[in-house]
């Protein structure tokens, strides 16, 4: 029960703001820069030493061509590369989504798609804080997002990386999960006590298509010391964080974490300042239909109820896949057909990771035809796989692709819901990456927020397959 209250440490300022000359004000607060003073920071250079960000830094929404379907790019012309189609209108209704529904502050995590389009198009519809990982993120955010909060969220940083943005981009705000990390949070800081530390906790991921417990998080053993530590260590706020994993298809999975962080917050003998359930709120692929959003809110606030916390406690969530997945598709090409084999012009190096790596089997629609003879194409179905047009032997998304029988050289296939970790995750391999960007209007292949159907049939083989099931158990003995 929520029954106690504390008093409530709030930061102003907590984060960059623009100065007077269109730049970064930096904050001097808690004592000299000492060892870790960096250079000013170079977003160009910064941004070009990222590939997902080298890629997208300089393609804001205003530098788009404009098209209201892409069967309109098509009958237009017959693009060399692959085009990543985006809808502005997807990213803004997921945004008034997540700020009338989520009884919270929303923090949109960067990494999922780090394009300045996305960025610009939250920031005008209310999502005002961002969740970043690196300098370049914060460089991003605070060029086409000024004076918005950042939160340095990643457990694991250098202390160059904390240095930079604590001095010149004014963030407070540093995730860690080990004592060795608070501690170098303190001295890269210069010993500041206007820190927001939040404390990233280890949780069960049931429910979830990818686990993200491996890698960070304090297990509930060695929670409460590090807990006491933090709380210890600042004269601002301390939190809980927690991640119960990506594309999380069980609402309940955050109220039981909950309970999790809040038995290790008893046995610290601390209150949290922040609840910060983190991510991993789902978008609708093909055979992925999750429940609506509210039923993940509802878990979400009654995990809270519960908490040992109080009155004045702030909840945070971290969206990344959920505001941007419906808002970009992927317009490839066909460059050679293989049986059902397909050789496409982008791939698992590109904009395709997830297809390859995870074997998701991402929607997809057929155009064939140039001029104002291009028309999508529907017909007979059959399951195909692709290939990218690297010479990695790994550059394949097997899927399966249900996609008309009849599919050639000179096609283009759009793959829909690449929103989330498409264009962040390209890469130059092999000389290839190229991707144009452009701007549609038409609806996403699929919505969470009623901006189209709440589910992408998974396509079923042809009537005529005859399947022979296996005899479940011992086998039967012969009369």
């Amino acid at each position: 029960m929520r029954a106690w209250k504390v008093k409530l440490r709030r930061l102003e300022g907590d984060f960059a703001s623009p100065g007077a000359e269109g730049g970064i004000k930096t904050t001097l607060q808690g004592g000299p820069i000492a060892p870790y003073a960096p250079a000013p920071a170079d977003p160009v250079s910064n941004y070009a030493a990222n590939a997902g960000l080298g890629l997208t830094a300089n393609r804001g929404l205003r530098e788009l061509h404009t098209y209201h379907t892409p069967l309109d790019l098509v009958r237009e012309r017959s693009p060399e590369h692959p085009v990543a189609l985006v809808r502005r209108d997807a990213v803004a209704a997921a945004a008034r989504w997540f700020q009338t529904k989520f009884k919270g502050d929303v923090l949109y995590a960067v990494k999922a798609n780090p394009s300045p389009w996305v960025i610009e198009t939250l920031v005008q519809n209310g999502v005002t804080r961002f969740d970043v990982a690196s300098i370049p993120e914060i460089a991003l955010v605070a060029e086409h997002a000024p004076g918005s909060q950042m939160a340095f969220m990643h457990p694991v940083k250098s202390r160059r990386a904390i240095s930079q943005a604590y001095f010149d981009y004014g963030v407070r705000t540093f995730a860690l999960d080990t004592h060795e990390e608070l501690a170098k949070i303190i001295d890269a800081t210069g010993g500041a006590r206007d820190l927001n530390l939040i404390v990233r906790m280890a949780v069960d991921a049931e429910g979830a298509n990818f686990s993200l417990s491996g890698k960070f998080g304090v297990n509930s053993f060695d929670a409460p010391g590090l807990l006491l530590a933090a709380r210890q260590a600042t004269a601002e706020l301390m939190g809980v964080s927690f991640h119960v994993g990506s594309q999380c298809m069980r609402p309940t999975a955050y109220q039981a974490a909950m309970a999790q962080v809040g038995r290790s917050l008893v046995r610290a003998g601390v209150f949290a300042d922040v609840v910060d359930v983190g991510g991993g709120f789902p978008s609708i692929y093909p055979g992925m239909i999750p429940p609506d959003m509210d039923d993940y809110f509802a878990a979400i606030e009654r995990g809270f109820n519960e908490m040992p916390v109080s009155e004045t406690t702030e909840l945070w969530c971290e969206p990344g896949r959920a505001l941007v997945a419906e808002s970009t598709s992927l317009l490839t090409r066909v460059e050679l057909r293989k049986g059902e084999a397909l050789y496409l012009n982008d791939g698992s190096y590109g904009s395709l990771f997830d297809a390859a790596h995870v074997k998701w089997p991402f929607p997809v629609k057929l155009y064939r035809g140039e001029g104002k003879n291009a028309q999508e194409v529907e017909g007979d179905l059959k399951p195909f796989r692709f290939y990218g047009p690297t010479c990695d032997s790994l550059d394949h998304m097997p899927g399966p692709f249900y996609l008309p029988a009849d599919i050639q050289e000179g096609d283009f296939i759009e793959i829909g819901m690449l929103g989330a970790y498409g264009v962040a995750m390209t890469t130059r391999f092999n000389g290839f990456g190229e991707t144009e960007m452009v701007e549609v209007s038409d609806a996403p292949m699929a919505s969470m927020f009623g901006l189209a159907r709440r589910s992408i049939p998974a396509p079923r083989p042809a009537s005529n397959v005859v399947r022979l099931s296996r005899p479940k158990g011992r086998k039967r003995r012969r009369k």
